[in-house]
């Protein structure tokens, strides 16, 4: 009877194959080197985004002694700033509860938010080394600005956390705590911010290659967010039509930092209240918080923003093929 032989002795070894055999890539589509699919293919080379998160991370503290501590000392200062100054002595007789945790959850959101766009602009001209060595999607340069960021604002949203128990401890206000409703309309405001912050870094980033006084127009802007939204003063001396007229309203509120703020003091500053959150010092009487439509106002906005977020992707693939000539 014969015998079968191993599987190993009848197939064909491939290295003894002729070498023009083994190096015939003729059957290998060809491709571009810098070929993505946007910024999808960022987050598909999850490894080297957290690289480069990591990279950016370290060399915003190296050679500082504390390190990263300095995410948690620069915050806490601030909110001890704002509540000896905003909370005990701007805001006695304003009729408005809890006036430090409104500014700080305000500026939560738009210190992320301006800091992503900031840096996101500077991204492709700061990692002008890497571009030039390395083939890689250059839209992972804004998004591992924007997430450098909001690793940032971790530390403020748990000093803001631990700034709304105490609240409850020591005010006369009811314990904090946080519901359902209020801690989505929270994340929201976060994915609001980075949708349109993502959006403005890709899209800034290569205008700034080309022209290069850009990133100070940006950072001009920028300092005007703060003021642009309900942070350091409540929302209703904008709907109240006394000092603004109403018609410049729904102009105000179709800004989304604004939408993104008022959604994060619906999650943190709002269940620190006894009752009404602002209330007419003269009568009495409970005045409007937020916007009336704030939650379906926000998930249009989010709708809105990724429509922006695919125009900004369109705008960067068309011009980033001019950046390694003009780095």
């Amino acid at each position: 009877m014969s015998q079968s032989r191993p599987a190993s002795m009848t197939a064909p070894d491939p290295d003894r194959r002729p070498v023009e055999v083994r190096h015939d890539l003729a059957h290998v589509p060809l491709a571009a080197p810098s070929r993505t699919s946007g910024v999808l293919e960022v987050f598909r080379r999850r490894y080297l985004l957290r690289l480069m998160v990591r990279r950016e991370i370290k060399a915003r503290y190296a050679g500082t002694a504390f390190g990263l501590a300095w995410s948690y000392i620069n915050p806490f200062t601030r909110f001890l700033t704002f509540y000896f100054v905003f909370g005990l002595l701007l805001s006695r007789g304003s009729g408005m509860q809890n006036f430090a945790i409104h500014l700080f959850a305000g500026m939560v959101l738009v210190n992320y938010f301006t800091e992503s766009v900031t840096a996101g602009t500077r991204s492709l001209l700061s990692n002008k080394g890497v571009i030039a060595k390395m083939a890689l999607p250059r839209e992972m340069f804004p998004v591992a600005s924007m997430l450098v960021s909001l690793w940032h604002a971790i530390p403020q949203v748990i000093i803001l956390t631990i700034a709304c128990v105490i609240s409850g401890w020591v005010g006369d206000g009811p314990l904090w705590v946080p519901d359902a409703v209020g801690m989505a309309a929270a994340l929201l405001g976060f994915i609001l911010i980075m949708v349109y912050g993502t959006a403005c870094g890709l899209m800034f980033s290569c205008i700034n290659v080309i022209f290069r006084d850009f990133q100070r127009i940006v950072q001009t802007f920028m300092n005007i967010v703060p003021f642009t939204v309900p942070m350091m003063y409540p929302y209703y001396l904008i709907a109240d039509g006394e000092r603004i007229p109403l018609k410049f309203h729904d102009l105000y509120v179709a800004n989304p930092v604004a939408e993104a703020v008022m959604l994060i003091q619906r999650g943190f500053w709002y269940p620190t209240c006894d009752g009404p959150c602002v209330v007419d010092p003269a009568t009495g009487a409970a005045l409007p918080d937020f916007v009336n439509d704030l939650y379906s106002r926000g998930f249009i906005m989010l709708g809105i923003g990724l429509v922006l977020l695919a125009v900004a992707q369109f705008v960067f693939s068309r011009l980033e093929k001019t950046v390694p000539e003009r780095l």
